[in-house]
């Protein structure tokens, strides 16, 4: 099985909630490599790679996020199924080891 690579939106009241605190833990529980930030429109965007059992896994996550928030969609902006490493690097933009918050 290859790697998964997502790149992704949630919107909701997800901003001022540790969103992307509780993302960063669960991606890197989870063994990912990617990102998370706060966009200006309130929004959270963010980049995820690695099996893609554990990429599904982490779909499940966004689509709930932490109890404090309040997702009211999860939009997939790209979607890569076995995903070259060259592509997971361009996507993190470097050579990300884990999952972090930018």
């Amino acid at each position: 099985m290859g790697n998964d690579l997502i790149h992704y939106k949630v919107t909701g009241e997800v901003q001022g909630v540790n969103f992307r605190y509780y993302t960063q833990k669960e991606g890197n529980k989870l063994g990912l490599r990617g990102w998370v930030r706060n966009e200006r429109d309130s929004s959270v965007e963010g980049v995820a790679a690695g099996p893609a059992d554990k990429v599904k896994e982490f779909r499940v996550y966004l689509q709930k996020g932490p109890s404090a928030a309040t997702v009211e969609k999860l939009h997939l902006v790209s979607e890569k199924h076995d995903a070259s490493e060259e592509e997971i690097s361009k996507a993190l933009g470097g050579g990300s080891k884990g999952y972090e918050v930018r």
